[in-house]
């Protein structure tokens, strides 16, 4: 982080030279005061100077910093409706292409569409910890855009910039491990948004042992703080629930005796990054990393968890059209009500092929307007071209997977020769890559059917 603090140091030594050109005397102070933001915003536009440019974005964003949250807000919304592309300008530019479509107005008019909030969030981003507050602003337009197209404009602004800022090539992947500073490892500790860590014992027997990693992205404008991690179980098999890594008295294995690598944990740290997708990368680049270090390792998949399924599966039961299921099957799936059903080894293990075989109608038939698979996690790992190898009934039987997936799990399987095919399938076809096993499973749900509907024109053809 050297190189860091060192541009950190430089920057805020051209800003402090900035101010004290700026805000040189006490008039000068005293009427800057008196500026609102909007003007100073209109200001940073139009400086030329470096050191006044830096120390005009200082100013701005140290005073967005002590907003409360109606300013901020009404901050966000001047972005909105006062930075926006010129219109005048623009339609200069428009007459100009429909009579000279040459590349001079091509690039007249991409430069006049562009709102004049991107170069003043570019500029923003100049000042010492610019990009870190900016995704902090983006928090808090995160949280109060919906329903709001201008807002929404402002946030397609903020995912253009971070998308160029963000890009893979600025991101450096370093282990995390029990020899990581404290204030890191907290951050892991609070971060972990998949299987909570209750605390250092609990950070401690998933970093320490010999057969577990932990490995993560830095950007080096966010010191110190993760843009997303994963974690890693080397086992000798596929595993079909989380208890089964995370038992405490569980007895490890030496790295070089796993056969497989199990991601069972994928966390995105920093809230106003989402929608920049740093996962993808982080999977491969990891999986390389680990195939150079351990050639032992065979197998790489995943133990993810389908947050989506439980809600499908109660708004098809209250559907008009229904899950077209026999009354024995709809009367079973009543008992889901009950908190107490997993523990209830007869009521579950009757439960069991009614809710496989949903979950394979789930992933590999019902799709969303769009065409794409419903459950998230699904969508990112079969975007990513993993294949669904597995469903585990009851693999969770935290109050958190029981709420959001009556207990599922999912095996998704990474096989580097065929990532592109099977990414492929589901980009251009629609078609969900799966284990014969997962389809199987889709053929019992077809017969438990009374009056099976027609598939969908989107539906995936599942692959052997």
């Amino acid at each position: 982080m050297s190189g860091t603090s060192f541009l950190s140091d430089m920057l805020q030594g051209i800003t402090e030279r900035g101010r004290a050109l700026f805000f040189a005397g006490p008039r000068a102070r005293d009427a800057a005061a008196e500026l609102d933001i909007s003007t100073l915003c209109d200001m940073l536009l139009s400086s030329r100077g470096e050191a006044s440019g830096m120390a005009i974005a200082a100013e701005i964003l140290d005073r967005w910093s002590r907003l409360d949250a109606g300013e901020a807000a009404d901050f966000l919304k001047m972005l909105a409706r006062g930075f926006g592309a010129d219109p005048a300008r623009l339609e200069q530019a428009i007459d100009r292409y429909r009579t000279e479509k040459s590349p001079a107005s091509v690039i007249a008019l991409h430069e006049a569409a562009e709102p004049r909030r991107q170069e003043l969030l570019r500029r923003l981003n100049l000042a010492p910890n610019g990009t870190e507050r900016l995704v902090r602003m983006r928090e808090q337009l995160l949280a109060i855009k919906a329903g709001d197209a201008d807002l929404g404009a402002v946030d397609l602004d903020f995912a253009h910039l971070f998308g160029s800022w963000f890009n893979r090539g600025f991101l450096t992947l370093q282990p995390i491990d029990w020899s990581t500073p404290a204030h890191i490892l907290e951050k892991i500790i609070r971060y972990e948004a998949v299987h909570e860590i209750a605390g250092w014992d609990e950070l401690r027997r998933r970093l320490q042992p010999s057969d577990r990693r932990c490995f993560a992205f830095f950007h080096p404008r966010l010191k110190d703080e993760p843009l997303v991690f994963v974690e890693v179980a080397l086992t000798r098999g596929v595993p079909a629930a989380i208890a089964d890594l995370l038992d405490e008295g569980r007895a490890p294995i030496a790295a070089d005796q796993a056969t497989t690598a199990v991601f069972y944990s994928i966390s995105n740290c920093q809230d106003g990054l989402r929608g920049i997708s740093f996962g993808n990368f982080l999977i491969k680049q990891v999986v390389e990393d680990l195939r150079r270090d351990l050639p032992g390792l065979k197998t790489f998949v995943t133990l993810s968890p389908v947050p989506g399924f439980a809600g499908w599966l109660s708004s098809a039961r209250r559907s008009e059209a229904g899950l077209g299921l026999g009354e024995a099957d709809m009367a079973l799936l009543e008992r889901l009500g009950d908190p107490a059903w997993a523990g209830d080894a007869t009521l579950a293990g009757a439960l069991e092929p009614v809710l496989l075989s949903l979950a394979a109608r789930y992933f590999l038939v019902e799709r969303t307007a769009a065409g794409r698979p419903l459950d998230p996690v699904a969508r990112f790992h079969l975007g990513n071209g993993a294949r669904l190898e597995r469903l585990n009934f009851l693999g969770d039987r935290s109050p958190k997977a029981l709420a959001q997936a009556h207990g599922l799990m999912v095996n998704y399987l990474y096989k580097l020769e065929d990532i592109e095919a099977n990414h492929e399938a589901l980009a251009q076809r629609g078609e969900v890559t799966a284990a014969p096993a997962v389809t199987a499973l889709l053929g019992r749900e077809k017969d438990m059917r009374r009056s099976p509907p027609a598939m969908p024109a989107r539906a995936a053809r599942a692959a052997n």
